[in-house]
């Protein structure tokens, strides 16, 4: 089928941004002004009347929200004629047309970049899948996997299915609403079981006065998690798994944590964790030297790397996704705990740059693009090499 690619999608809706849907109701006029890899320039939700509708909200940086393409590909094209995919994005038209590019798709691309669709359809977490029948009934909310062919099959035979509801908790900020601490806490710590709907997330308070380095916020994750952060932020493969009983990353129990020190007692934070965490479970844990192969992150180009804009600040800031790095009086090797931390590389990764100099670096790239990280890495003037070295593990026993 030839696909053809339009100009930037906007989306239009005929209802106040309050108006939330929920599985059972009517889903509300939607207009979709342009769409991108679609044969049409304009379309609504009223116009798949009679065909099942899939809206999948993803992004470009979200890796299973690309690997679930594949499965909604399938769908589509095993009830061609009865089931429309549409993907919902909030980035720019640019970077969908490039994705498109790189990896071809069949499926229909809306850009919702003034991110109006979520006022519908509430989400802190993606991927996230809105499942339409033909009559225009939302009959699921949930997350891509659960939808099967036999899901499919009962929704156009107007059957009833019961997938698990994904139900983001759209609390503004969590923090507030489950660990409020006013300014004259001077220490604590509160441990409680998962926060249904909460992202997991790990928070420290590098620009508030009062907390900076003296606390750490954790929601809605797994010992495995806790125990890394604790030790220094230990990447995910820096894991080794002795524990006689149970896989611990298998272990999918999840703890929410706030913890305060003492003024002047900033650098007992993550002792204390440690501490507190062997006081409290069996998992007991240990960082221990192993030789490994890694990745050595290098200077190729001696002269790209000193036309990169030196810092003037003192504090570090950083802010990375899977495609995107942005680090403001950071030294090179915090890029090498980036492609580290972010998984982009399948091993760890060392800093043998030799510099302490604080940078301010941006860069971007394509991570579904062969070569694209590569690329950005050899502008910056650096490069991967592999090699061994003994390198700090995380040890479980």
């Amino acid at each position: 089928m030839k696909k053809i690619t339009l100009s930037i999608l906007t989306l239009a809706l005929s209802i106040c941004a309050s108006a939330q849907v929920k599985v059972g109701q009517n889903v509300p006029a939607i207009k979709f002004q342009t769409v991108l890899n679609a044969p049409v320039k304009t379309t609504n939700i009223e116009d798949f009347k009679g065909k099942v509708v899939i809206l999948e909200f993803w992004a470009t940086y979200c890796g299973p929200c690309i690997t679930a393409m594949t499965h909604l590909q399938e769908l589509q094209k095993q009830f061609k004629g009865k089931l429309q995919v549409i993907t919902v994005s909030t980035e720019k038209e640019k970077r969908i047309k490039q994705f498109i590019t790189t990896i071809p798709s069949t499926l229909w691309f809306a850009v919702d970049t003034a991110d109006e669709l979520r006022a519908v359809f509430p989400y802190h977490t993606i991927p996230h899948t809105v499942l339409i029948d033909g009559g225009g009934k939302i009959v699921a909310i949930t997350e891509p996997a659960n939808v099967t062919a036999k899901i499919i099959t009962a929704v156009i035979a107007g059957k009833p299915i019961n997938l698990p509801l994904k139900e983001d908790n759209m609390v503004a900020d969590p923090v507030k609403s489950y660990f409020s601490a006013a300014d004259t806490v001077q220490s604590r710590l509160l441990i409680q079981p998962e926060i249904k709907g909460v992202s997991s997330m790990s928070r420290t308070y590098p620009t508030d006065s009062n907390f900076k380095k003296r606390r750490i916020t954790m929601f809605n994750l797994p010992l495995e998690a806790i125990y890394r952060i604790a030790y220094n932020d230990q990447p995910y493969g820096r894991v080794i798994d002795l524990t006689p009983k149970e896989n611990i990353k298998q272990n999918k129990t999840n703890y929410c944590i706030d913890l305060i020190v003492p003024k002047g007692h900033e650098n007992e934070l993550m002792p204390t964790l440690i501490k507190e965490l062997h006081s409290r479970f069996d998992l007991k844990a240990a960082i221990e030297k192993r030789s490994k192969e890694v990745y050595l992150l290098k200077i190729a180009d001696t002269a790209k790397v000193k036309r990169l804009k030196q810092s003037a600040d003192k504090e570090e800031t950083f802010g990375g996704s899977s495609g995107a790095f942005s680090g403001h009086a950071v030294t090179l090797g915090k890029i090498a705990g980036y492609l580290e931390g972010f998984g982009l590389v399948k091993m760890p990764v060392v800093d043998e740059t030799g510099s302490h100099i604080k940078y301010d670096i941006e860069f971007n790239y394509q991570p579904e693009k062969k070569d694209s990280l590569t690329d950005a890495l050899t502008a910056l003037g650096l490069k991967l090499k592999k090699g061994e070295r003994d390198i700090d593990m995380l040890v479980f026993r």
